[in-house]
């Protein structure tokens, strides 16, 4: 079961240049899995995101760490245990008229298992250089390329970046990259660990 939101307290105030004290109402992770010049998509089929093509991901749960939410997320949507997950991005997306969104954007090169069509996702393989960007989120064109390049990186990889985004109602208005070098929330932590109840 997710727990919501609005029953913790952030750790810290998250400022976007549209919010000074924005919060999200839902935390999610979005792995890419690189292989062969290829990467994994999915069509999702269900959900936040029907019938839009993206990385396997989903809503983070209290119990568990956001590299634990990647690797269960791509289990349950394409049948593949990954492995070597780095996370590349955090995105966060203010929206006026719906549910406010931050994200977290893995990469990961190494997996095992039976790629396979699940209830929630169609699961396949495209080449790096025929991204279908047209049948995405319109943000996805912005900020993918970069994941994917640092992702191919030779040696050590620059530190995730962060990116605001402004939304109404599914439409991109604005966007903009954000200085900041760490990240709002720990990957490696649980979630439980990373909020303090409200009083």
């Amino acid at each position: 079961m997710v727990t919501p939101i609005a029953q913790f307290a952030l750790p810290r105030i998250i400022r976007t240049p549209w919010q000074t004290r924005w919060q999200p109402e839902l935390i999610g992770t979005l792995v890419f899995l690189i292989h062969q010049g290829q990467v994994l998509l999915i069509e999702k089929l269900t959900g936040h995101g029907q019938g839009k093509i993206n990385g396997p991901g989903g809503k983070w749960e209290i119990n568990e760490s956001l590299l634990e939410c990647a690797r269960r997320e791509t289990l349950e949507e394409t049948g593949l245990a990954v492995d070597n997950l780095t996370c590349e991005a955090e995105l966060r997306f203010v929206e006026q008229a719906g549910p406010q969104w931050l994200g977290y954007v893995f990469v990961a090169t190494a997996f095992s298992g039976e790629l396979t069509q699940t209830r929630e996702a169609k699961p396949f393989w495209c080449d790096l250089g025929n991204i279908p960007y047209q049948l995405m989120w319109a943000d996805d064109a912005i900020w993918l390329p970069q994941v994917l390049e640092q992702a191919q990186l030779p040696g050590s990889r620059p530190r995730p970046f962060v990116h605001d985004f402004l939304f109404n109602d599914g439409e991109l208005l604005a966007h903009e990259p954000v200085s900041q070098t760490e990240l709002s929330f720990s990957v490696t932590q649980p979630r439980a660990a990373q909020f303090v109840r409200q009083s």
